[in-house]
């Protein structure tokens, strides 16, 4: 089997399964609110899930480093099917209940914490490097695609099927991707690190090599940086603001939605076809700072749905190259050994920051920018004739915010001397073969 198949079946396979279990998370979500009607057992569902990310992060890394990862992912697969067939068996006995719900989603959450890092780490040994652009685009398309699917896929399922199906077809998503896995796809082990002795070494480890290699270190702060701001405004805010300034329509709402996972898909597109540039510290910060700047911002000043599609599109068509650039300056700069610890270090931080940015988002637009566009000051005044003296100015203020210090911020970084010397080894071996 060559190295193509390898990675490529490698990749649908967790495409696959990734779609399995984001439809199972969103049933959840619908069953729980259907049950309870309350917007807080919702928020309750979503701490359940990312708090144990969070924790679990700090101790895999040197776990994933030394075990080997084929096995990690197929066990962690495991367990979370189980869960599945475990709500399915609760469900048809009529045993559910709200708690049991918090307690698979934490389960559920400490496998994705494992099975993450395994994955990258996996990814980094079965492809090639100059295919690592290449299966990131790839990676991207699923993922925008799947977003797409899943609510629709979900909802349609419940709506003929009831939820059952919906953890059904998880579970047939995790046979199809534990039968390629098993079958097919071949991971070399990887260099061995060196043994530890605590459980927090693994994650020590990884803070020790980003204090001492900060260009990496930058990069992992930078996108911590995108994925608060992102839940800050995107995941949180964008569906109110639109449905406020657009008087409730839902349609509108729908086309900004579909444009802006169209846009990722387009993106994903032309990383996996087109020739990237040579720097890709310039295409990481450069492609971020231009989402910021010409997404967020222009959903803040829009008040139609054609300036929110363009924004939509601005906004999601840049990050398949932020993604892209990502992979090669982290796979080209860290050791094999120590990238179990990296990426557990770095999925630690993002996942922290997730549920800080959606529980910080909400009260931000409730209790300080709504009240402040009807505050009357002449600042507050100034800025509704800028963004237009609508109902969701307030929230049209967040996007404001997040454009300007994601630019910032991506722009600054971008000028660091340690985070400029991660593309040096490239560009001098291109120099060379030339």
């Amino acid at each position: 089997m060559n190295n193509k198949t390898n990675y490529i079946s490698f990749w649908l396979s967790q495409a696959v399964s990734e779609l399995g279990s984001m439809m199972t998370s969103y049933a959840l979500i619908i069953w729980v609110y259907q049950q309870s009607r309350s917007v807080m057992q919702v928020s309750l569902l979503t701490f359940f899930t990312f708090a144990p990310k969070a924790v679990t992060s700090f101790f895999v890394g040197g776990f994933v480093d030394r075990h080997d990862k084929k096995k990690i992912i197929m066990l962690t697969d495991t367990a979370s099917a189980l869960c599945s067939a475990i709500v399915c068996v609760l469900l048809y006995t009529q045993s559910m209940r709200l708690f049991y719900i918090y307690i698979i989603n934490f389960v559920l959450g400490i496998m994705e914490a494992i099975q993450s890092p395994a994955s990258s780490v996996a990814l980094g040994l079965i492809v090639p490097e100059d295919k690592y652009e290449k299966i990131s685009g790839l990676s991207s398309i699923s993922e925008n695609v799947s977003t797409i699917l899943y609510p629709m896929l979900a909802s349609a399922m419940m709506g003929f099927f009831g939820i059952a199906s919906v953890l059904m077809f998880d579970i047939a998503t995790f046979l199809f991707a534990i039968a390629v896995m098993f079958f097919i796809i071949r991971i070399p082990r990887g260099s061995e690190p060196e043994e530890e002795d605590g459980m927090f070494d693994g994650f020590f480890g990884g803070v020790k090599f980003l204090k001492e290699n900060k260009g990496i270190l930058y990069i992992i702060i930078c996108m911590t940086l995108m994925n608060f701001l992102s839940r800050l405004s995107y995941e949180n805010i964008l569906s109110p603001m639109i449905l406020a300034r657009s008087n409730d329509n839902e349609l509108i709402l729908g086309v900004v939605t579909s444009v802006i996972g169209a846009g990722g898909i387009v993106g994903g597109i032309l990383v996996s076809t087109l020739k990237m540039p040579k720097n890709k510290v310039k295409m990481l910060f450069y492609s971020a700072a231009f989402s910021f700047a010409f997404g967020d911002l222009l959903m803040a000043f829009g008040q139609n749905v054609y300036v929110w599609s363009i924004a939509g599109i601005a906004a999601s068509l840049p990050i398949p190259f932020t993604m892209a650039a990502q992979s090669v300056l982290i796979y080209n700069n860290v050791r094999e050994d120590m990238q179990g610890r990296v990426f557990a270090v770095k999925n630690a931080m993002k996942f922290a920051v997730i549920p800080m940015g959606i529980l910080l988002g909400g009260a931000l637009s409730e209790y300080l920018f709504e009240p402040f566009v009807n505050s009357g000051t002449k600042f507050s005044s100034a800025i509704v004739r800028l963004l237009g003296n609508t109902a969701g100015t307030g929230m049209a203020i967040m996007f404001l915010c997040t454009g300007i210090t994601g630019f910032a911020s991506c722009m600054l970084l971008s000028r660091s001397k340690r985070v400029k010397e991660l593309s040096i080894p490239a560009e001098k071996d291109e120099s060379q073969a030339a």
